[in-house]
């Protein structure tokens, strides 16, 4: 047997709630599981006890599962999930930040941003699908995902400042998406916003009703899969390479990202195809 922590959500945050005993076959925790489908990676946070908080433990776990094998052809798409149909994830551990330990607190957060660009810079689509409550680090993760769709029922808030700790980071991704007043409205209050709140406010892509979610992220990982994995690489590179360029600068790079996609041969293989009315045949490759 060993002693573990029990966390409750409050204000949006993770606290602990004191200490329990349980018994466990092993003492390593086990964060996310992952499953990979028809190019279709499924990566499920499982720290319910937590409420998928997002320790420096899971933040590593979700890095690794995110970079590995990336380079595999037959990986279209990822997906992140979690477990509990009641919270996404309840943001930083807030146990891990009570410590003096500056160091430590560092780790965290840079791990926190290493998870952030390893999500941008990933060569396929990463889709979040939420069911529940995305607060503070949890909404940033679910805004800095390329894709994110929820249900009728999620919640999403940035509620740091209630307990002292202004959410900086997950301001950024959510001001970059969020019109400036909708991202100040969620920051200085740490109010939730609902499901259809986030689809208008542009926070997500699409909101569905509760027992949709799957069936959606269906027919968007089954819209990415019929597509080439390069040219999807290639497209996501410039979208983010172009966002904070002037337009001028943004149209001329954009001008040379054309020309130079031509000369792929998945681009010639497409429109060949389109031409003679028959499927593509994709080869994946960046060249």
């Amino acid at each position: 047997m060993i002693v573990i922590s029990r966390f409750v959500t409050k204000n949006g945050f993770t606290v602990s709630q004191g200490r329990y005993i349980a018994r466990t076959l092993s003492t390593e925790k086990k964060y996310v599981e992952t499953t990979e489908k028809k190019g279709v990676r499924t990566i499920c946070m499982c720290d319910s006890s937590s409420c998928n908080s997002l320790s420096l433990g899971m933040l590593k776990s979700l890095v690794t599962e995110i970079k590995r094998d990336e380079d595999n052809k037959n990986l279209r798409s990822i997906v992140l999930m979690s477990e509990s149909r009641k919270v996404f994830s309840a943001g930083h551990n807030l146990k891990e930040l009570t410590a003096t330990n500056i160091k430590f607190h560092k780790d965290v957060f840079e791990t926190c941003s290493e998870l952030m660009r390893a999500i941008s810079q990933s060569p396929v689509p990463i889709i979040a699908a939420v069911d529940g409550l995305a607060a503070a680090a949890g909404c940033q993760l679910v805004v800095a995902c390329d894709i994110a769709v929820c249900t009728e029922r999620s919640l999403f808030s940035t509620p740091g400042a209630n307990v002292g700790l202004f959410c900086s980071t997950p301001a950024i991704p959510l001001i970059r998406n969020v019109p400036r007043k909708n991202a100040m409205y969620m920051l200085f209050t740490g109010l939730p916003i609902s499901g259809k709140e986030a689809y208008e406010y542009g926070l997500v892509s699409k909101v569905v009703a509760n027992d949709k979610l799957d069936e959606e992220i269906g027919q968007i990982t089954n819209a990415i899969n019929i597509k080439s994995r390069s040219i999807m690489h290639f497209g996501k590179t410039f979208l983010y390479e172009q966002i904070t360029l002037d337009i001028l600068t943004a149209y001329a790079l954009g001008t040379e990202k054309m020309v130079n996609n031509l000369k792929m041969k998945d681009a010639q293989e497409g429109i060949q195809s389109f031409l003679e009315k028959r499927k593509p045949n994709w080869s994946h490759d960046l060249k």
